[in-house]
């Protein structure tokens, strides 16, 4: 049991108001920490102190008892209070914010507190706590039986409360619930308590046990209902996806937990249907460095080559396009052509310009729903409606029909540009509290007001120099505090001749401090009309929010569309810049790329890529590749998948000419991994992954296979990579990139029409090696194994004593088929080799020959030690 479990188990009486409020609220936010607002301070108490003081650094002291005992107690300023929200955020903690509700002047014992809002890591909207690059993701996961099927399947859903995108799903799998993880990347993620595969959670930072309840999809129903005020659900088109109608009902009853206010800017409900996309496993996700290298680094990633966006906004929706590329050619022809009028017309660099001044108004759209957007928020929706009107003439004045028409539907709001003009200051505070924000002509009342108190210190002024010369005291002030209010202060030496219609206020050291009916009377008024000022400030302040509220829609509206437009011209400049072109879609099956180069290592190589061709159709499906280590397989993989990916988000591709047919999912089996913590050896690992493939790639698949078989014996390993690619071949027809180093791969081109062979080479000079990175047509002749050890440092006499045991062990026959899969010198033939493979063995034939019925016990016994002799 926790310390404040047992404090709050104590007899009340012994704990003062104070920490009786505090353990009542305490109580109700077990789990989570409690922010308990006393002054100009947060305080937590007992273990909330000692866990943040851990957490991010903060001093634990031990002020005042409570039943008896010190209470550990630990504080951050308000001013400062986000940097450590972001910093126990970020830790995945959440944290319950208590403010002060009640009046200090009025209350009775403590000031009334209450929690009015719970931070958690996908619930926060504060521009300082959110990666301004990266979505912030809510996702709630249930798991039902289906109805059509004896399997499990999973309900989800999604809600970025930043934006307002609320989407759902229904998977049929845990491959695609863990692939939809990889792409989503959920900041945190809700699941029932009756929910049992948590193994398939184990990639989530933030992952949290809600009521099985809170996911009962008629409950959920009449939630969903009630937030978009509709009839039903039919509508969105979720009426029959009742798992994922209980996810959705779980995320909305999170949302009303934490934020204990409406959320009005839900856009509906947006079906997710894995149909619609061209799918890619979480593996694939990460063997393609998408939006993150191996190693973590964003920098080394296809997003880090293709964003250089203006706007956070359409940074966020471009990686949403690269992990979720779509099949509708439609959309995607759309997408090429608007890239296309922005490079005919050549404005990509003013557009930018102009872009770039919007910002990200989809975030501050968000906060203005919730009522939580700051001064400075209203200040920047402002700027960039005000730059509206100039991309609309940008792109009416750009001769190009399609960017004339994206033009039109943008809406500019300027009755919105002009309501924020007259209310908001030029540069106005970062919060409304001390007022300062609305700007002078907005209000009269506000400007009366707001007259009288700033007139006062000229008033006060006068009647300084007029009291000093009715009085003769030369060392006679006016003054004012918060604590006192006005005063007039007469030195201790000069104190005894003040008129007698001075009444003393306040003794200090060396002076006395006085008041007098006028200037009584002049802090009443002056006072009054400060508190009053605040006070409608902050009521007009609100007002906006009430303005706001009917247009929010229509502002989120033209916020996706600047983003879009972003992304495009983006996508153009990338283009133009980085020398793409625009791929061609065909509704034949087939990839053809003529000098196709890796859009990552083209930009990061300090030398010259060079180019190579891809060719796959209905006569050529599968290309074995082979070559020496290091000699550019997994590049020539990886870019033919990068390519065909990038044609499929509608980005022009580094290439000189491209034409993809139909594709459904993109396969990667690249790179040795193991997962140790499941019990999983690299080989385990890579048979999975390899099984993943063989289960579900289509003949519409794309598929990347890289050293199948190297985890194991030469023979095992063979006999797995050559049936894996006989499989991928033959039964399945998915276009195929087999990398391998066993040579012996390369003679399936005479068993099946649909394979071919192409090759990297390398030239050696005496010790050394030159990769000539170029595909050619053909198979290998060597893996140049020994040279590229010798290159990685390999001790010299190791080097020497090899190439002894390879001369060694390709001069005795017995030997070669098992040591020409590991280094395949061509000095051995393959053809003996092989007879394994295709062959039957002479003890099959013997079985095959025998009828066990028909042999009496003896027979079969004499059978048995004649197997048994031939074995020998």
């Amino acid at each position: 049991m926790s310390e404040t479990t047992i404090k709050s188990n104590t007899n009340e009486q012994q704990h003062t108001p104070m920490m009786q409020q505090y353990l009542k609220i305490k109580a109700e936010y077990k789990d989570i920490l409690v922010f308990y607002r006393m002054g100009d301070f947060y305080e937590l108490f007992f273990d909330d102190a000692k866990k943040a003081s851990e957490l991010i650094d903060i001093s634990l002291t031990h002020r005042g008892k409570t039943a008896g005992k010190p209470i550990p107690m630990s504080g951050v300023p308000y001013h400062a209070v986000d940097t450590y929200l972001a910093k126990l955020v970020a830790l995945g903690e959440s944290v319950a914010i208590c403010e002060q509700i009640g009046d200090p002047a009025t209350s009775k014992g403590p000031v009334e507190r209450q929690v009015v809002r719970v931070l958690t890591p996908a619930t926060i909207t504060e521009e300082s706590l959110l990666d301004e690059r990266r979505d912030n993701i809510l996702m709630a996961l249930c798991e039902v039986q289906s109805p059509w099927q004896k399997q499990l399947m999973f309900g989800v859903a999604t809600l970025d409360i930043t934006s307002g995108r609320f989407e759902v799903a229904e998977l049929d799998s845990s491959e695609a619930l863990q692939a939809f993880l990889q792409q989503t990347r959920p900041a945190e993620l809700l699941y029932p308590d009756n929910f049992a595969n948590l193994t398939l959670l184990d990639e989530v930072n933030t992952c949290k046990r809600r009521p099985e309840w809170d996911f009962e999809a008629d409950t959920a129903f009449r939630q969903l209902t009630k937030q978009f005020n509709t009839k039903d659900l039919s509508g969105f088109g979720v009426s029959d996806k009742h798992a994922a109608i209980g996810a959705a009902g779980a995320i909305l009853q999170y949302i009303k937990d934490t934020q204990k206010a409406a959320v009005p800017h839900l856009r509906g409900l947006k079906v997710i249907r894995l149909t619609d996309n061209l799918f890619l496993d979480a593996i694939s996700i990460r063997n393609l460095e998408l939006s993150q290298s191996l190693s973590g680094a964003r920098g080394q990633s296809l997003l880090s080559v293709l964003d250089q966006t203006a706007t956070p906004m359409a940074s966020r929706l471009l990686q949403r396009w690269i992990v979720h590329p779509i099949r509708d050619l439609t959309r995607l022809n759309q997408r090429q052509d608007v890239i296309e009028s922005i490079l005919n017309s050549g404005i990509y660099a003013e557009l930018r310009h102009q872009l770039k001044q919007v910002g990200d108004i989809e975030r501050i759209i968000s906060r203005i729903a919730l009522r939580s957007a700051r001064p400075r928020d209203f200040s920047r929706l402002r700027n960039a409606l005000a730059i509206v009107p100039d991309i609309q003439f940008l792109l009416a004045d750009s001769g190009e029909n399609r960017l004339q028409e994206y033009g039109k539907q943008i809406h500019a709001f300027e009755d919105l540009a002009e309501l924020l003009n007259c209310a908001i200051v030029e540069n106005p505070p970062v919060v409304v509290r001390d007022g300062g924000v609305l700007a002078e002509g907005y209000n009269a009342e506000l400007d009366e007001l707001r007259r009288l108190s700033a007139g006062a210190q000229s008033i006060l002024e006068q009647i300084e120099t007029r009291e000093r010369e009715r009085t003769g005291l030369n060392t006679l002030k006016v003054g004012y505090n918060k604590v006192h209010g006005f005063f007039i202060e007469i030195s201790r030496a000069q104190a005894a001749q003040a008129p007698v219609e001075y009444t003393r206020r306040q003794t200090l050291k060396n002076a006395e401090r006085f008041i007098t009916p006028e200037l009584k009377e002049l802090e009443d008024k002056v006072l009054t009309a400060q508190s009053k000022a605040l006070a409608l400030e902050k009521q007009l302040y609100e007002q906006l929010f009430d303005i706001f509220a009917p247009k929010v829609s229509a502002l989120q509206n033209t916020s996706d569309l600047i983003a879009r437009l972003d992304v495009l011209n983006n996508l153009a400049e990338r283009a133009e810049t980085l020398n793409y072109c625009r791929p061609q879609f065909s509704d034949k099956a087939g990839i053809h790329i003529s000098g196709g180069r890796h859009p990552v290592v083209e930009v990061l190589s300090s030398e010259p890529f060079i180019a190579n061709p891809v060719e796959l159709n209905e006569q050529r499906r599968m290309l074995v590749i082979t070559g020496p280590n290091m000699g550019g397989k997994s590049t020539y993989m990886r870019q033919t998948a990068l390519i065909a990916l990038m044609a499929y988000i509608g980005s022009f591709v580094p290439a000189d000419q491209v034409v993809v047919g139909p594709i459904d999912r993109i396969f990667t089996r690249i790179g040795a991994s193991d997962d140790l913590a499941s019990g999983r050896s690299t080989f385990m690992v890579e048979m999975t992954e390899t099984a993943n493939i063989l289960n579900n790639a289509t003949e519409y698949s794309l598929v990347l296979m890289d050293e199948i078989g190297r985890g194991t014996s030469t023979y095992d390993g063979l006999s797995l990579a050559w049936a894996c690619a006989d499989n991928l071949a033959r039964k399945l027809k998915a276009f195929t990139l087999f990398a391998t180093h066993y040579f012996e791969m390369t003679q399936l081109t005479e068993q099946l029409p649909t394979v071919a062979n192409v090759h990297l080479d390398a030239i050696e000079h005496g010790d050394s090696i030159t990769f000539m990175h170029a595909v050619q047509e053909g198979a290998a002749n060597r893996s140049f194994g020994l040279q590229v050890a010798s290159l990685a440092g390999v001790p010299k006499n190791v080097i020497h004593q090899a190439k002894s045991k390879l001369h060694e062990l390709e001069n005795k026959p017995a030997l070669q088929a098992e040591t020409q899969g590991a280094e395949g010198n061509t000095a051995v033939s393959t053809n003996n080799q092989m007879d394994w493979l295709t062959a039957k063995h002479p003890l099959a034939e013997m079985m095959a020959d025998c009828d066990p019925d028909s042999m009496t016990p003896r027979q079969a016994l004499d059978f048995l030690y004649l197997l048994k002799q031939q074995a020998d």
